[in-house]
This record gives C-alpha cells, sequence and structure tokens, in this order.
C-alpha cells in the first residue's frame, strides 16, 4: 500500500490509500466538495467580520477610551485576531484550489506560523484576563497599587514572545511538496527513521494542547470558581459587564477550539487505528474552521456586550455620517453656483456672482 499525505489548511495526517477505507466514488466527491464550500464560507466569513471587528476594538481601545490595564488586554487579544485573518485570503484560496499552494514555501511557513502564533497569543491573553480579573477584585488593594498600564504592557510583551517561541516549530516542521499535479503546505514529520518522525508530531501535538488548551483551561477555571467563592462569601451578586464580556470570549474560545484540539488528539491514534483516518477527513476541516472562526467572535461580543463601546460607535457612526452630508451639501452648493454663472448672460456676470 502507498502512503498519501493529506492536509486540510494547517494540519497533516497520513492515511493508507485503502479502496476499504475510502469510497472514491461519487458520493465521497459530493462530501468533499461540501467540507470545501463549508470551509471557504466560514473563512471568508471570518476575513469580513475579522477585519472589521477586530480594526473598530483596536481603534476604540487605542484612540477613543481611557488606557487602563483592561484595555491594554483587549488591544492586543484584538491585534493578534487582526493579524491572523489578515492571512485568512491565504486560506480560502488554498481551499478553492482543492489544497493547491500557489504561494510557495515561504509563505506556506509563515501563514502556518501566524495561525499558530495567533492561538497561542490569544489564550494566553484571555488566560491573563482571567487571573487579572480574580486579582483586581479579590485583592483590590494591592492591584491599585501595583496594577498599572506600564505592567500590563510588559507582560503583554512577555506574552507576544513566548506565543513566536511556540510556535518556532511550525517554521521548522512546514513543508511544501509536489504531489499528483498539486502542492502541498503539510507539517512533514517525515524521517528515515519511522518512530523519530512519531516522536515529533505526538511531541508538537502535546505541546500545543497541553499550553495551548489544557493549562489555560485549568487555570481559567480554577480561578473562576475561586472568584466565585469569594464574591459569594462577600455577598456580591452583581457581575460588571467587562466580566461578563471576558467570560463570554473565554467561553467562545474553548467552545471553537476544543474541537480542533480533539481531533489533534484523534490524530495520533493513527500511527495505530487506520479505521480513524476517515473521521479525520470529515471532521478535521471543520474543526480548524470553528477555531480560525474564533478571530471574528471576540469583537462581536467585546461590541454587543460593552455599552461604552456601543455607545462610542454609535456617536462615531453619527459624526461621520454628518460630516459626510455636510461635505455633501456644500458639494451640491457649489455644483449649482457654479450651474447657475455658467447660464448667466455675460452682461449679467456681476449680478449673477452676487447671488
Amino acid at each position: 500500500m502507498d502512503v498519501e499525505a493529506v492536509d486540510y489548511d494547517n494540519y497533516t495526517y497520513q492515511y493508507l490509500e485503502d479502496g476499504d477505507l475510502f469510497d472514491t466514488g461519487a458520493d465521497s466527491y459530493i462530501q468533499k466538495e461540501t467540507l470545501h464550500i463549508i470551509s471557504v464560507v466560514i473563512y471568508t466569513l471570518a476575513f469580513v467580520l475579522g477585519v472589521f471587528g477586530n480594526g473598530i476594538v483596536i481603534w476604540v481601545t487605542a484612540f477613543k477610551i481611557k488606557r487602563t490595564v483592561n484595555s491594554v488586554w483587549v488591544q492586543n487579544l484584538a491585534m493578534a485576531d487582526f493579524v491572523f485573518v489578515l492571512f485568512l485570503p491565504f486560506s480560502i484560496d488554498y481551499v478553492l484550489r482543492d489544497f493547491n499552494w500557489v504561494f510557495g514555501r515561504n509563505m506556506c511557513k509563515l501563514n502556518a506560523f501566524v495561525c499558530t502564533m495567533n492561538m497561542y497569543a490569544s489564550v494566553l491573553f484571555l488566560t491573563v484576563l482571567s487571573v487579572d480579573r480574580y486579582i483586581s477584585l479579590v485583592h483590590f488593594v494591592w492591584s491599585r497599587r501595583e496594577r498599572t498600564v506600564p505592567r500590563a504592557w510588559a507582560v503583554c510583551a512577555l506574552i507576544w514572545v513566548s506565543a513566536v517561541f511556540l510556535s518556532v516549530p511550525t517554521l521548522v516542521f512546514r513543508e511544501t511538496m509536489q504531489y499528483h499535479g498539486k502542492v502541498m503546505c503539510f507539517n512533514n514529520f517525515h524521517d528515515e527513521n519511522i518512530p523519530v518522525a512519531m516522536v515529533r508530531h505526538m511531541t508538537m501535538v502535546a505541546l500545543r494542547t497541553t499550553v495551548g488548551f489544557f493549562l489555560p483551561f485549568l487555570t481559567i477555571t480554577v480561578t473562576a470558581m475561586l472568584l466565585a467563592m469569594k464574591m459569594r462569601q462577600l455577598g456580591i451578586q452583581h457581575v460588571s459587564s467587562f466580566s461578563r464580556m471576558v467570560l463570554a470570549i473565554i467561553l467562545a474560545f474553548f467552545l471553537c477550539w476544543a474541537p480542533f484540539h480533539i481531533f489533534c488528539l484523534m490524530e495520533l491514534s493513527t500511527y495505530h487505528f487506520y479505521t480513524l483516518h476517515l473521521v479525520l477527513a470529515v471532521g478535521f476541516p471543520l474543526a480548524t474552521s470553528l477555531g480560525f472562526f474564533n478571530s471574528c467572535v471576540n469583537p462581536v461580543l467585546y461590541v454587543l456586550l460593552n455599552k461604552n463601546v456601543r455607545s462610542i460607535i454609535r456617536r462615531s457612526c453619527m459624526n461621520i455620517a454628518k460630516n459626510s452630508l455636510r461635505e455633501l451639501n456644500h458639494n451640491v452648493s457649489d455644483t449649482e453656483s457654479v450651474s447657475a454663472l455658467a447660464s448667466c448672460p455675460p452682461e449679467d456676470l456681476t449680478v449673477c456672482s452676487r447671488v
């Protein structure tokens, strides 16, 4: 049996070309095309909403509200999502070409690197948001003294450096390969020594799942439980709008990325159980698309759950509309004046110019 590497946007696994495992008939082709269409629709929606939504959040947090520790967290989270969605057109083109990469080896590495870096940066910023919520509410006196904007930026810089460092393996293993007239962009763990390839693959998945999902999820869960217990002891029932927004964004992240990490773990079992290849072939594209979609969910939640941001956006839109109407009226008046002068007889030109 021959071994074929199949890629679904950013992640690759192997399967055996076996007619018992895969149906290559019309039904299989229709299923494949349907998955492609769904992925493209989700990617396109994530790109449009992500560019505008994250752009608005960056603009609001950077220029329209007072600079606080909370705004620093939100701004950096939006920056991570914004950079990622800018690269989504490459993934859209890749799927539309039936997974044929035409942008070269370096862009293949860069695109996967940005995707992985976004995942790590997003989950680390969300973890810091959760821990910071706990510290600011439970250790109020200490936080007022030590919790400053410059220190928040220092933490953000550390998170960006960590996200870049954790994403380096993607730059190392991401490769392009010519296969059946197409160029594939995939994680190439191959080695002449198969156990070495398996160790590389398992190590990368273990790192991504542990640092990018399980540990942050555990940290956020523990801090949320401790915060809830402390608020119950103090008899506090009201939850601020910012806290509700943070909880919604955290929940959205884990709902969007949990299926992807589950499929990553299932992918490791394909070294021993080949029957899972069909499940991965169907589920991996959808799980990856759902993870990518998270980058456009955050700004939507930020706007919907924050009254101040909605008010700022509403006022800005009204000011833009008023300025546009004022400019339009001014242009119309100038046009009417020019038309009146053009139609005025030469002998009455002086009189017309005074009208």
